[in-house]
Formats: C-alpha cells, structure tokens, sequence
C-alpha cells in the first residue's frame, strides 16, 4: 500500500466521523430493540455483518419477532434497501476506473450516510479508492459494535419505547435530509418525495411507494434542474 493510498484512506476514516457520531446511538437503539425482541448478540453482530442496513435491520427484527416466514423478512428486506440501486448507480461514475472486485467491496459498504458523504467528496475531489475504503471500514465497525454493544445490555432495559429509543432511525433520517437542504429545488424534491409517498402508501402494499417517489422526485429535480438552465 503506497503512501498516497494511505493518505486517502485516512482522509475518508476523518470523513466518517459524522457517520460513526451519528451511527452509534442508532447502532445502540438497534440493539436494545432487537435484544428486547428476542435476538441474541450472536444474531445481532451476524446481521451486521452481513446485512449492514439500520432501516432493514429495524424492520427485520421486528418481523422475525412476530414469527414472520424467512421468504417475508427477505423480501420485505429486499424492498427497503431498493434505494440502494440509486444511490449505488449515483456513485458508479467515480468508481469507473476501479478494479471490479473493489467496486463491489466498496457498493457493499454504501449506506444512507456513507452516500451522503461520498457524494459532497466526490464533487470536489477525485475519488479513490482508498478514501471510499477508509469511510466505508470506519463507519462499517462502528455500527457493528454499536450494535453489539445495544444487545448486550439490551437485556436490562425495559419499555424502550418511554425513551424514544424506537424513534432514533427516524430522527437519524430527518437529520440527513435537513443537512441536504441546501437550495429551493432540494427542499421542492425533498417535498414531492415525502407527499407522493405518503399518498402511494394508501393504494401500495409493501414499501414500492418509497422507490416510487424516489424516483418521480428525482425525475422532477432533473426536469427543474433542466428547466433553470434553459431560463439562465
């Protein structure tokens, strides 16, 4: 590993930082609710591990919880983390000259958050492959033993809905899309998404009306973004 690699990854372990603050009272609550919810902490590291998504982890535990079949918590899984096939195809021009089996390493690694900070990165600086490595292993293991560490003393803990603690993913989503706030056409698509989704979510079943407003929003920021530029 070259000096100029190291460099990067210890660029993208300092761009974690706001990722690894806010990942671990979210890790935490997981892991109260999940061991509140019958998971042990053996589950809860393998989950993730391997699943590495709070929403689908949440939504999961609470599934499994109600003695939901393996094919319903998969799919219903599936579902939610759809976005990440936009947020994956956002990110796929900076990685074009990357190996093939780091692209995928790095696509495992894309979250909400880590999105967000590869995204304002990459805007600015040219990517590599290093930075996406060191933001995605810092926020990776930091959610992994937040996590953990929630089970663990998970066992202890009653009524966790009197502190909130069910509402901490939530909160974590409001704070992202505050921070992307950053002009009238992103507060515009940030609204359409919001209000066509919760007018789908009456006539969809399951969590299409997400992807679905995701979608139509976006398409509208392109055609607004378009639209100024003819006017300009």
């Amino acid at each position: 590993m070259n000096a100029h690699v190291i460099t990067e990854f210890k660029k993208g372990m300092k761009a974690a930082l706001p990722v690894v603050i806010g990942y671990i009272p979210i890790g935490i609550a997981f892991g109260i609710l999940a061991s509140g919810q019958g998971l042990t902490t053996g589950s809860v590291f393998l989950m993730s591990l391997t699943v590495y998504a709070g929403s689908a982890q949440f939504i999961a535990a609470a599934m499994m919880a109600g003695g939901a079949e393996v094919v319903s918590v998969v799919s219903t899984t599936f579902l939610v983390n759809l976005r990440h096939l936009l947020m994956s195809a956002a990110l796929s021009p900076y990685m074009k000259k990357f190996p093939a089996g780091l692209q995928s390493v790095i696509a495992f690694g894309i979250t909400d958050e880590t999105f967000a900070v590869s995204e304002n990165y990459a805007q600015s600086n040219e990517p590599s492959e290093g930075f996406f490595l060191g933001l995605h292993l810092a926020s990776h293991i930091t959610w992994i033993l937040s996590t953990v560490l929630g089970a663990i003393f998970g066992a202890s803990l009653t009524e966790t809905t009197k502190w909130g603690i069910d509402f901490a993913l939530s909160a974590m989503f409001i704070g992202l899309l505050v921070m992307q706030l950053k002009d009238s056409k992103s507060l515009i698509v940030s609204l359409l998404a919001g209000l066509l989704s919760l007018v789908l979510k009456m006539s969809l079943k399951g969590n299409y009306n997400v992807i679905v407003a995701a979608i139509a929003a976006a398409t509208a920021g392109v055609i607004i973004e378009r639209w100024n530029g003819k006017q300009s």
